[in-house]
């Protein structure tokens, strides 16, 4: 198999955590669209150098979550933006009554600061706090404790 249909397998096998990250760090399908690019674009530059010492999928993640962060920085400086809400992307379909509970999470998450954001992400995504840790760069003791603290801020958000 060739490096190409390896990436493109790759890619295809965990398109969800890119989905995710995208949708996590965006504000319309626009953006989400472009960051979905970028982070395609990241993982395809650091392919080659992907040495295996780490899952893919912990690699796919510190690689999607550190653009999506640029990428937040990007679209701060750059200021309003049409929106093209209208074409569609990917999505994962869920039940109505479920799709509006996620709703809700995400916009109390993304009203977190970006590494909160980050490691309740990575902790929905059922990683445990040693992967966390190595995809963050913090301490698995640290991501224990942050988590707890997030979770405890999201329940207050939430039953406002």
């Amino acid at each position: 198999m060739s490096q190409e249909e390896e990436f493109t397998a790759t890619i295809k096998q965990h398109e969800g955590i890119i989905y995710k990250i995208t949708r996590l760090y965006t504000q319309n399908l626009e953006d989400q669209q472009d960051l979905f690019q970028e982070i395609v674009y990241q993982l395809w530059k650091g392919f080659h150098s992907f040495r295996g010492e780490a899952k893919i999928s912990t690699w796919m993640y510190r690689v999607a979550l550190n653009t999506a962060l640029m990428h937040l920085k990007k679209v701060n400086r750059r200021g309003t933006h049409v929106s093209l809400d209208g074409i569609l992307l990917k999505q994962e379909q869920y039940d109505p009554i479920i799709e509006e509970r996620l709703k809700i999470l995400y916009e109390k998450i993304k009203q977190l600061n970006d590494l909160d954001r980050a490691l309740i992400f990575l902790y929905l995504e059922d990683k445990k706090y040693e992967e966390i840790a190595l995809i963050t760069g913090i301490s698995s003791s640290n991501v224990g404790t942050r988590i707890s603290r997030i979770k405890e801020k999201l329940r207050k958000k939430i039953k406002k």
